[in-house]
């Protein structure tokens, strides 16, 4: 039997994962009667859903990979559009009522609702993506985004040839603020006089900053005409509007959470992402799997950072490896983040 109890810190690589997220959409689950068989990881999406090619995606990886290792049935939920709190908490509960174990909210919006659902089900171990949540039997999976995106920032800083770069945000928030501010300080460390276009799409995540594609694209075709020809965009789903549009003005685009250059829905547009900003996500939905699964359950903040190579820079794009002094100078900056020479901003 799986078993409860406590504590371990477990940092799980970038490259460790090695998955790559199914494109589809819809909700998911496996069907029929526990019986004897034993439910595993449940996770419920953040705006978007499955099939964003980013964020969300990154998570059903990690849960794929604890299915096929841990052999159990897993769930993973839509959401559904202008929820409330009160549905998030309901959907958590369902899952933890039917077994499930852990249980994932991906994304700060499951905070409340996180928060209430785990005092009523002590015995079941949750976790959440992007936020804290103070409670014994929850692990709040947090990133180190602003590494990531200085080393974004670097690229796109070796990479410019007009020397203004873009950064799109899905909404404007303190998470995304972080994307923002590692990236701006990457540029600006690397090449101070190159110029950094900024736009958030939305204030709000209801108003569907995560889940545009359209919002994007138009962002991107804006800062495209100010002389852009780097984007980089922390939106979601919004992201492949901003991929599109670089890719049609043969610009360069750095993707975000997953590595996009592999994403076969980005496929056509694939030759123009430049590099990904990686967020390990799957790997810290897997890790708390795991963690289940031992008997060992993680609680508490769960920081993934740069030293345990929970977030990075992707280099699958061959063409990466050819612009001048580029993989030098990210190798250089993640050298620096390491030993703490440089310090990355959050703000």
């Amino acid at each position: 039997m799986r078993r409860i109890s406590k504590l371990t810190r477990v940092a799980v690589g970038v490259a460790s994962l090695g998955l790559v997220a199914t494109a589809c959409g819809g909700t998911s689950s496996d069907s029929g009667d526990s019986g004897d068989s034993e439910r595993g990881v449940a996770i419920a999406y953040d705006v978007g859903g499955k099939g964003d090619q980013s964020f969300n995606d990154a998570a059903y990886a990690g849960l794929t990979k604890a299915k096929d290792e841990f052999g159990y049935k897993t769930a993973d939920i839509e959401p559904t559009e202008g929820e409330t709190d009160a549905d998030k908490e309901q959907r958590l509960a369902s899952l933890a009522k039917q077994g499930y174990n852990p249980v994932i909210g991906v994304g700060y919006a499951y905070g409340p609702a996180m928060k209430a659902v785990a005092a009523k089900y002590p015995d079941t171990t949750f976790g959440i993506v992007d936020f804290e949540v103070k409670s014994k039997n929850v692990a709040s999976l947090v990133f180190a985004e602003e590494q990531a995106s200085y080393l974004a920032g670097v690229a796109a800083a070796k990479a410019t040839k007009t020397d203004v770069v873009g950064f799109v945000g899905g909404v404007d928030i303190p998470l995304i603020h972080k994307f923002e501010a590692g990236y701006t300080q990457g540029v600006k460390d690397t090449k101070p006089g190159v110029e950094v276009l900024s736009q958030y799409l939305t204030q709000t995540a209801e108003e569907g900053g995560f889940a545009s594609p359209d919002k994007g694209k138009a962002a991107a075709e804006g800062q495209i005409e100010k002389k852009a020809d780097v984007l980089y965009a922390a939106a979601g789903l919004s992201g492949q509007g901003v991929i599109e549009a670089a890719a049609k003005a043969k610009v360069w685009a750095i993707g975000v959470d997953s590595d996009q250059y592999k994403q076969a829905a980005l496929a056509p547009y694939k030759n123009y992402i430049l590099t990904s900003a990686l967020k390990d996500v799957g790997g810290a939905v897997y890790a708390l799997s795991k963690s289940v699964e031992d008997g060992k359950p993680l609680s508490g903040t769960q920081t993934f950072d740069l030293k345990v190579n929970g977030v990075g820079l992707s280099e699958s794009n061959p063409e990466f490896a050819k612009v001048a002094g580029l993989k030098e100078a990210v190798d250089k900056a993640k050298q620096g983040i390491d030993d703490g020479s440089i310090k990355v901003k959050t703000e």
